[in-house]
């Protein structure tokens, strides 16, 4: 009988790995041990207290508002944003993966699905990362900021206010915006970036669905009611940030309720 690998080691070693690529290899490599039924499930070690991530010494990490913004009408314009969002699928597989390790006594297919989530962020970062090639650039070229991770660090300590800050507000902002920056980039004649944006934008709703499930799964745990629940949330940590418009069509997809986007409008 094979030798089993703990899941919750593994998947902390993936997020202590600073290269793109061999991190994304090992991510592939775990979803593969998991499906091949080679990973130990028991773990009576509490998780590590978080930290950064690995990750490699460029892009320079620096305030939201040195990141430059170029247009689009240049290469170098394409690249940055292409860089920007490459980014956050960089910070999407290390969230993931922290969703693995971070919070223990789930059901196991919590672990099954944000080790799957990690699995196809890793995919669009791999899509993003050959256009930034195709573009004469690459990652860490632009600098870029650290607001993904430090929501993570904010949401270490309960799997509630994670599911509800990271996948239901932040990843679900991009659910709004990438629907424009396709029509941008459809103008700006780059069909090679709007194709793997379409891709990126048809499967970041299920990543937003699994984050609604398990939200309203830890309410349920709880004994708290949902809606209530995200919007004190939303008024502990967003006050005022809330703005659309928001893609209702891809929202509702993703988990949130008729209720939920009334609220979020009157926001």
């Amino acid at each position: 009988m094979p030798v089993k690998t703990c899941f919750f080691e593994s998947a902390k070693s993936c997020l202590s790995l600073a290269d793109p690529e061999t991190k994304c290899h090992a991510v592939s490599a775990l979803a593969e041990m998991v499906r091949q039924g080679r990973c130990d499930w028991d773990s009576d070690a509490p998780a590590d207290p978080i930290s950064s991530p690995g990750r490699p010494e460029r892009p320079v990490l620096v305030e939201p508002s040195r990141v430059p913004r170029r247009r689009l009408g240049s290469v170098e314009g394409r690249a940055a944003l292409v860089h920007a969002i490459a980014h956050i699928e960089f910070n999407a597989i290390n969230l993931a993966l922290d969703a693995c390790y971070r919070f223990r006594g789930m059901p196991r297919q919590y672990y099954l699905d944000w080790l799957s989530v990690a699995v196809d962020e890793a995919r669009h970062f791999g899509l993003l990362q050959a256009r930034l090639r195709q573009l004469g650039s690459g990652y860490g070229a632009f600098p870029a900021h650290n607001g993904l991770w430090e929501m993570a660090e904010k949401t270490a300590d309960r799997c509630l206010v994670r599911m509800a800050l990271v996948p239901r507000v932040l990843e679900a902002r991009g659910l709004d915006v990438t629907p424009g920056m396709i029509e941008r980039l459809t103008v700006a004649g780059d069909p090679e970036t709007v194709a793997a944006l379409r891709i990126i934008l048809a499967e970041e709703v299920r990543h937003v669905a699994v984050g609604s499930h398990w939200f309203n799964y830890c309410c349920e745990k709880e004994g708290l009611e949902p809606l209530a629940t995200f919007l004190e949330l939303l008024r502990a940590h967003y006050p005022g940030a809330m703005r659309g418009p928001f893609n209702l069509e891809a929202r509702l997809e993703a988990g949130f309720s008729k209720d939920e986007m009334r609220a979020l409008a009157a926001l």
